[in-house]
């Protein structure tokens, strides 16, 4: 029979006496200080010894304490060795960054599929409207981009796939504005994406209409929320079919003038990361993967 001390306790002196505090060991072994401080006294009782000198709230090994941390940290490197040649691997992370928008209407509902098809690779989605600058942001793997895409030394930097760009609103909207004419075409309400680089003087031009000479409707700082609203038929929108096919299969938007009006055609979203990453397995299988979901999306309507 093995003569040990209670494992919780030994554990609890030597997470103490390796981050140096029974603060931040309390935090690691998700246990309040006073539990830590109790587990560290029934070692010290047991082995009839003073592990740590305690004075105006600070506690510092005794000399039999850093004989014991030292045989522990030993013993603690060996079960944590033994136990990982046991374990299945990590999975390897994956930080992607991408605008609130892209999130939630086209990542985020294709996402279980790379899951599923690459289980050992683990996801950390974040999002965000504000540009972020790979340089600087270590944490992110991946960043796609919207608007303008960013620039850098040591940065890849490629188009995800041409977007249109349409006129967009609710059935009944397009019913009571009925053809749109060149006399009639500065009234209908228009919906304002305030982070969109396409303007409503831009589809203005491509259907050789006069441009309005102020806005008309409610603006809003992201497509899906733009998108929302022309469904609740508050006015039209000028959108990614990208963001809008849900919307569009099921009836709820349609094309402003009953596809009579000309779309506008650009680079909208765009991979970014590393180039000293681009080998990487994980870089390369979602890169790889986000073409491939594009190309099936566009494929699909």
């Amino acid at each position: 029979m093995r003569r040990i001390p209670s494992f919780p306790a030994l554990r609890a002196f030597e997470a103490a006496a390796r981050l140096g505090s029974f603060a931040r060991a309390s935090e690691e072994l998700h246990l309040t200080p006073s539990a830590v401080s109790h587990q560290i006294r029934a070692l010290e009782r047991n082995l009839g010894r003073a592990l740590f000198r305690r004075a105006n709230r600070q506690a510092t090994l005794t000399a039999d304490g850093e004989r014991l941390s030292a045989g522990l940290a030993q013993a603690f490197d060996a079960i944590e060795a033994a136990c990982a040649e046991l374990s299945p691997p990590p999975p390897s992370a994956l930080a992607v960054h991408c605008t609130p928008s892209f999130a939630a209407k086209w990542l985020g509902p294709r996402l279980h599929d790379f899951v599923e098809a690459h289980p050992d690779i683990g996801i950390r989605l974040s999002s965000n409207a504000d540009p972020i600058d790979l340089g600087r942001h270590a944490e992110i793997d991946i960043l796609i981009a919207y608007g303008r895409p960013p620039r850098g030394p040591g940065l890849t930097v490629e188009a995800l796939g041409r977007e249109e760009i349409a006129a967009l609103c609710a059935p009944e909207l397009a019913r009571s504005l009925g053809p749109i004419e060149p006399a009639t075409a500065q009234r209908f309400p228009r919906l304002d994406s305030s982070f969109s680089p396409v303007r409503w003087p831009d589809w203005f031009a491509r259907n050789a209409f006069s441009a309005p000479a102020a806005a008309s409707g409610p603006a809003f700082d992201r497509g899906s929320l733009v998108i929302a609203a022309a469904v609740q038929g508050l006015g039209v929108a000028l959108e990614s079919l990208r963001f809008a096919q849900d919307e569009l299969r099921a009836g709820q938007l349609v094309r402003l003038g009953d596809g009579r009006l000309e779309s506008l055609y650009r680079d909208l979203h765009f991979i970014c990361y590393r180039e000293r990453d681009r080998d990487l397995d994980k870089i390369r299988a979602f890169r790889r993967w986000l073409l491939e979901r594009e190309q099936e999306s566009r494929a699909g309507g």
